[in-house]
């Protein structure tokens, strides 16, 4: 196993991505479906995150990422919940209502059921937004079960953000 795909990896992981934002006087807000707050779980982890944490939506039904996020019902039923352009509505949804600099979203299809020819299971897609403006979505293709799916996602989320934040 990858060693950032345990528990302590991915804290560890949150442990840099809140030494970033600490050190810019930022903080992030997390937007999640799939991993239903596994990526806020881990940045709550680590003691003083409060300084660089905002909070978190989870949004796990349309309805919710229409009502709390902001995310366009066109946008959900031209795109579909999985797909870049519902990462980025939320990513940008989120930032809008918090007072963080930088957000990062996660929707996806963890299994074992909910997968199509299209969009298999262990399609997720991520963005990640800035209140400065840009927005960078991607879409990743997991395997394994569900808790794989989940567990490769958060790792994939927080090295994302880590790694656009600036040193």
């Amino acid at each position: 196993m990858v060693p950032e795909l345990t528990q302590s990896g991915l804290e560890r992981l949150a442990e840099e991505v809140g030494a970033r934002l600490k050190a810019r006087g930022e903080l992030l807000v997390t937007a999640e479906s799939c991993t239903g707050g596994w990526v806020g779980q881990c940045l709550t982890a680590i003691a003083g995150s409060s300084t660089w944490y905002d909070g978190g939506f989870i949004t796990y039904s349309n309805t919710a990422k229409t009502q709390f996020l902001g995310v366009p019902e066109s946008t959900l039923r031209r795109h579909g919940a999985v797909s870049e352009a519902t990462a980025r509505a939320m990513a940008q949804g989120a930032l809008a209502r918090s007072s963080a600099g930088w957000s990062l979203a996660i929707t996806g299809i963890a299994g074992p059921g909910g997968g199509s020819p299209r969009k298999p299971v262990g399609t997720v897609c991520f963005a990640w937004a800035r209140q400065e403006g840009g927005c960078v979505a991607e879409t990743c293709h997991f395997e394994g079960d569900r808790e794989a799916v989940r567990l490769q996602a958060v790792g994939h989320a927080l090295r994302g953000i880590r790694d656009r934040l600036p040193r």
